[in-house]
């Protein structure tokens, strides 16, 4: 594809685009700020000031947008639509933009028509520039004109306008990357060479073609590497091998961000009449010594700022895999040592959704927006869970497992557990979480936490007894008609204490959930105080604690009493005078305090 090259009245006022190509569809906004590309130098060209459709056969379709104030000048005239072939160009204010063919690499030089030389990246380093502040001022100003690279294309603009400003003698600029065949070492195939971008000081004229030889040669040995072209002496005058090029040099960029990217200079050897072109060309590899220094200097900046940007982008991509707090740990050390599996101890809550059977069975013909609903209700849950230092340790479904105490220790992870359960619930009341309510069962203990799986695929996820108790709580939640369940390991945090305001603990039941052989005592977390429509205020909770006790002691009489009136309105209530009712109010044989539940 062409490239289409702006040029203000300015050296510094420049840059060279390749155009899309016209089986993409694609069409570039131009104008001074508010364009794909900018032109920002001239006052006279409008925000956006032109749409440019590329077409079959390197030809360039341009058409001015409405509201333009400065006209567009092609061939001589003020036009609003036309079609232009390379060689030709338009005007706007004082940017002259011109389209130009981009040149392609050549066939491999013969070894006879050049001379090699190599630069050793040691003897470079230690040598000094000869125009030293110039050449640092422009260096200084590299990481700043770098990151403010909105793309990969800006950054070559910007790269290679740099080089063509700081090499007098260079005539053009490419940016390569050579994808290298490790099956074949036939340098007489250039196909594996592209060019990412280009940029000359000649116009008018056909650019020379790019040496595949040399690319090949620098990036294989990741040395910078010299190419003279010898004189024709059949010819009454002295010419190169390429037309209007004695020399250019290839400088490898040497990291896994640029892989295979090489820095590629051409230029004209200084015709020295006294000297004569042969000294001239004994002389070159010492005088473009500096100019090669500046391109390893840059290709180094380069690959470096690219890299740091590479490892920013993979952290951002896998902080949509890990929480905040595994990103933490990781940082500056390595991922075997942090996710190593290892025994820790944890507080582990399955939050589950509420009427997801009812509602897929509803919209059984719109899957992608009940899916769509689950995964922002995940979302509401993930995010209180992470926000109180928590780990995702998987998704079932319609419910999320998250865990706390790992890969760091905490001190405090069942009060951070019940604090991202309070935050949930607290969303399910004021406005329900995309149209879901939700259980939620929380469990303290000793677990496996860490990279669990096999060699095909693992994740990172806890694993252990409290795991399996905290998804029976979550599933007791629809037995007892309540939103959040947990464990006494969990309750003690603030059992007593007022570390979470608005909440307290209600003792529900002692219970033996199915598949756990010992009783526990499981505890409602409740609204404090009687605001909330679901509260039970100070006497119906002493009332309900009087049942339980003497329901656990075998007075199931009394039991019975005093959950009489309360059952008429609360789900905990309802559920212990069903299990009364079943065996007659009367405790049976063995009835050791502890209610022993199905699987819910």
């Amino acid at each position: 594809m062409p490239d289409l090259i702006a040029q203000g009245s300015a050296r510094q006022e420049r840059w060279r685009r390749e155009l899309p190509d016209p089986a993409s569809g694609l069409e570039i906004h131009l104008g001074r700020n508010q364009a794909d590309w900018m032109v920002p130098w001239d006052n006279a060209i409008s925000g956006r000031h032109l749409r440019l459709t590329s077409l079959p056969e390197g030809r360039l379709r341009v058409r001015s947008l409405k509201n333009v104030t400065n006209p567009v000048y092609f061939r001589g005239e003020a036009s609003i639509d036309f079609v232009m072939v390379p060689g030709e160009h338009f005007v706007i204010g004082g940017t002259v933009f011109t389209l130009a063919n981009r040149p392609g690499t050549s066939l491999p030089d013969k070894q006879g028509d050049v001379t090699e030389h190599s630069y050793d990246l040691q003897e470079l380093q230690r040598r000094r520039f000869q125009d030293t502040g110039s050449r640092i001022e422009m260096l200084s100003h590299l990481p700043d004109l770098i990151l403010g690279s909105g793309s990969d294309e800006e950054l070559l603009v910007r790269v290679t306008s740099v080089l063509l400003r700081a090499t007098p003698s260079a005539s053009a600029v490419a940016i390569v990357s050579h994808q290298d065949d490790k099956q074949s070492i036939d340098v007489t195939q250039s196909s594996n060479i592209k060019i990412l971008h280009y940029d000359s000081r000649v116009h008018g004229k056909e650019t020379p073609a790019i040496s595949s030889r040399l690319v090949h040669h620098a990036t294989r040995t990741r040395e910078s590497v010299l190419y003279l072209w010898s004189q024709n002496r059949s010819a009454q005058i002295a010419y190169t091998a390429n037309e209007d090029v004695d020399w250019a040099f290839c400088v490898p960029l040497r990291s896994e961000a640029c892989s295979g990217w090489a820095l590629y200079l051409t230029g004209q050897l200084a015709k020295d009449t006294k000297q004569g072109i042969e000294q001239s060309m004994l002389n070159a590899p010492n005088d473009l010594e500096d100019d090669v220094k500046f391109a390893e200097l840059v290709g180094t900046t380069i690959a470096n700022l690219r890299q740091t940007l590479r490892l920013e982008r993979r952290q951002s991509e896998m902080r949509h895999f890990f929480a905040p707090i595994v990103m933490n740990a990781l940082a500056g050390k390595s991922t075997d040592e942090v996710l190593a599996p290892r025994e820790s101890e944890l507080s582990v809550m399955f939050c589950d959704l509420r009427g997801f059977t009812q509602r897929s069975e509803q919209e059984a013909q719109d899957l992608l927006n009940l899916l769509g609903s689950v995964s922002d209700a995940l979302g509401t849950m993930t995010k209180h869970i992470l926000e109180t230092g928590g780990v995702i340790g998987d998704f079932h479904g319609d419910s999320a497992m998250g865990f706390w105490g790992w890969p760091l220790k905490q001190n405090d992870t069942a009060l951070r557990a019940i604090q991202a359960a309070a935050s949930i619930r607290q969303q399910n009341h004021l406005q329900g979480i995309h149209g879901f309510r939700c259980g939620i069962g929380l469990a303290s203990g000793r677990a496996v936490a860490g990279r669990i799986g096999t060699v095909d695929q693992v994740k990172v996820t806890a694993f252990g007894p409290v795991v399996n108790l905290a998804s029976r709580l979550e599933g007791l939640t629809k037995a007892f008609g309540v939103e959040v369940i947990m464990d006494e390991a969990t309750a003690v945090a603030i059992r007593g204490e007022k570390k979470l305001a608005g909440y307290r603990l209600r003792r529900l039941a002692k219970v033996r959930p199915s598949g756990i052989e010992s009783p526990i005592e499981i505890f409602e977390l409740a609204w404090a105080g009687t605001n909330h429509e679901d509260g039970l205020n100070k006497q119906q909770l002493d009332a309900y604690e009087e049942a339980l006790d003497a329901m656990i002691f075998g007075d199931w009489k009394l039991a019975a009493e005093r959950l009489s009136y309360l059952s008429e309105f609360d789900q905990p209530s309802r559920l212990l005078q069903s299990y009364l009712n079943r065996y007659g109010n009367h405790a049976p044989n063995g009835w050791d305090g502890v209610m022993d539940l199905p699987k819910y």
